[in-house]
Parts: structure tokens; sequence; C-alpha cells
């Protein structure tokens, strides 16, 4: 079994955190966002994957190299141009002639890859897509099946006297080299509107692995972003542990962290700081009686006396500036510098 991680969009809708740092390795709990993937891959015994790239890929492959640090062996496909789904899976299928988990590039999840690899074995499918359920369906495409998990029809953006089905397609597939076949060459072609359609009207064995209690977030807007961080944080996730909070910095006696935060290396924090629900990535100055609240502050950031930050993201290499406020909603890019007395709104 192999893997392809489809890691090439570029991330518009997380903007401006993604105009110098491509979507799959923005930071999360200051780990690059794929190895989040990279993870649930080798849990599932999965360590031959590939990674199809378009946007800024020279920036990926820099801090992911062959995948040795990590367990696992990474290849590359960059795209010429942005190919589609179903089309990156075909341009790279000189690196893929076997079963093939696809991750969808920008999903969180703590799935149990080896549930749905087994499955996908027992049913002798060609390929199985994973659904998760969600409470409002109308902004998604979603998928109905049959008694027997056989994939029935896909429905777009479906209003409650259309569908009663609320699963919608979470991102992942498992896949049987046969279907690369059905993929035109050097063309744009997506899994959902190209691929899946084509597998119903044949009639291949097309089914969909439904787990229970398992965490899904896309990740591609800021206020997914920053709540995938409170998840995190607060253990909601089940299969994903922070497991050092702490990292080597230098703290004032009388600064305050709480034990939910994450810390960055060689941070200093001085006195009266306190640090509430939060990530700080490496190399963060925080001056006297800056306050850091369900924020995420991305390294090398400074922080102003008095200043504080409040349900909001902080870009890397950012400047706040003396009793500045950055409220609720606010996304910093990598470098904004804030005058002192600043206040953001979203």
């Amino acid at each position: 079994m192999q893997a392809l991680i489809l890691a090439g969009g570029k991330g518009t809708r997380l903007r401006p955190l993604t105009v110098y740092t491509p979507k799959p390795i923005v930071p999360i709990c200051n780990r690059p966002f794929l190895l989040y993937q990279i993870d649930t891959l080798r849990r599932a015994g999965v360590t031959d994957i590939t990674l199809s790239l378009s946007y800024q890929p020279e920036k990926i492959e820099q801090q992911m190299g062959d995948g040795s640090n990590f367990g696992v062996k990474l290849k590359y496909a960059v795209e010429p141009q942005p190919m589609g789904t179903a089309g990156a899976y075909k341009f790279a299928e000189d690196l893929i002639r076997e079963p093939t988990v696809v991750f969808n590039g920008d999903i969180l999840t703590d799935l149990d890859l080896k549930a749905v690899i087994r499955q996908h074995k027992a049913r002798k499918a060609i390929a199985t897509i994973v659904l998760t359920p969600v409470e409002d369906p109308s902004a998604y495409g979603v998928v109905e099946t049959e008694a027997d998990g056989r994939v029935r029809r896909f429905l777009e953006k479906p209003k409650p006297d259309v569908s009663t089905c609320k699963n919608i397609n979470a991102g992942t597939y498992v896949l049987e080299p046969q279907v690369l076949d059905l993929i035109p060459r050097g063309e744009n072609h997506s899994f959902e509107y190209g691929l899946f359609p084509r597998l119903l009207e044949q009639g291949e064995p097309f089914f969909a692995h439904i787990p229970q209690r398992t965490y899904w977030m896309d990740i591609g807007t800021p206020e997914r972003y920053l709540q995938a961080h409170h998840d995190l944080l607060a253990n909601r996730v089940s299969r994903i542990h922070i497991k050092d909070r702490r990292g080597s910095f230098d703290s004032a006696t009388h600064s305050e962290i709480d034990e939910l935060s994450v810390i960055g290396d060689e941070c200093t924090l001085k006195p009266g700081v306190k640090i509430i629900n939060s990530v700080l990535g490496k190399g963060c100055y925080l001056e006297e009686h800056a306050r850091i609240e369900n924020s995420v502050i991305w390294s090398h950031t400074r922080v102003g006396t008095a200043a504080q930050v409040k349900d909001a993201i902080v870009g890397r290499g950012c400047y706040v500036g003396r009793s500045t406020l950055v409220g609720p909603g606010a996304v910093l890019g990598d470098k904004t510098s804030l005058t002192d007395y600043t206040r953001t709104c979203a």
C-alpha cells in the first residue's frame, strides 16, 4: 500500500498566512501540518508516500526532505500546472502503480486508516471513499450510500427536502491502480465530478467507509485553523497528542503560562506576561505584561509591553507595538508591524 497526499493548493482561503508559507507546512502546534497526515499513514503501516505539489514546492521539499527524519519515504511529483484532484493522481501514476491511499492536503483527522484499508480489502472494492457526518451539509456535497456501503449517488449542496443524508466527502480515498486507466492523461480532472461519477456509471465496486467518532477538520480557513489548535490543546483529538508543550525558553519568574499552552524553543517571556490557551512559535519575544489568549503566534514575533492578542493569529516575524490590541478574528500576515496603541478588528 502506498499513499499520495494532494498538497498542491495555493491556500487562498488561508491568506495572508500562506503568502510565504505553503498550506501543507503551515505550523499546527509548532509542527508542519503535513506531519499530522504522515503520522496517520505511518500508524496504518503506510510509509511509501508521494507528495503532489504545485505551489512553492521547493519550500515543502526543503522542510520535509526524503522523509527519513519522520520514519517514511517521501517522493515528489510537481505538477506543471494545477491538474485537479484526479489529474494530480494521474500525473503521479509512474510512482504509484499499486493500491494507494489518497489524502486531500488540508484535512486534520485522527482517522483509523487501518480500519479503512481492512474494509476496502474485505469488500474487494476498486475504490473506497471516507465520509464524515456534519450538522449542516447544505454547504457541501453529500454522498448517499446503500445498506451494504456501496456509494449510491453524489448530491451537491442539497436542500433538506431533497436528501436527509448528512455524510460528506472527508477527502480520503483508497484506490486500486486500475482506477488510473479511467483518468485522462495531461488534463485537469477531478475525483468528485470526473472519476467518481464514472465509477458509478460503470457499476464498479465503489464503497464508502463511515468511521465512528472520528475527528475531522478542514484547516483551510483562519477560523478553522485556529479551531484546530484549540481542539488539539484541549485533547479533543483522540489519536493526536501533544507530547512536549514546553520547549527550551527563557521565562521571568513572574510570568504566567497555563497548562494547555505550547511554548516553542528560544522564546523570551518578560515579567507579567500571561499566556492562556495559546501557541507561541520558536523565538518569540514578549515584553512586560503582554497577554496572549486563545491565539496562535508564529515564530520570531515580538509583542510589546502591555499588548494583548486575543482569539487571533499572528504570522512569522511580526511586531505588535506597546499597548496594542489584536482582537478576535484578526489575522496578521508575516512581517506585519503594528505601531504602539493600535486596535485591530476582524
